[in-house]
């Protein structure tokens, strides 16, 4: 038997499950933002962390060191 508490939980899971997907799809087009970035080297990862706020310093550090072994 489905109570309707249980009901409310499940929704609650599911929008939760929902969030953190979305949340997860804007990181990793954030990261992909700032690897193009990277590659086309145009610009510093100070300026490039101006428009990657989410992305700390490090991380785009980091980001950088992984494009250049691929290059």
């Amino acid at each position: 038997m489905i109570y309707e508490s249980d009901k409310d939980n499940s929704l609650f899971d599911d929008e939760q499950i929902m969030r953190t997907y979305a949340k997860d799809i804007e990181k990793e087009t954030e990261r992909k933002t700032a690897e193009r970035m990277i590659r086309k080297g145009k610009m510093t990862l100070e300026e490039i962390a101006d428009y990657v706020p989410s992305l700390s310093f490090e991380k785009l550090k980091e980001i950088e060191a992984e494009v250049m072994q691929l290059a």
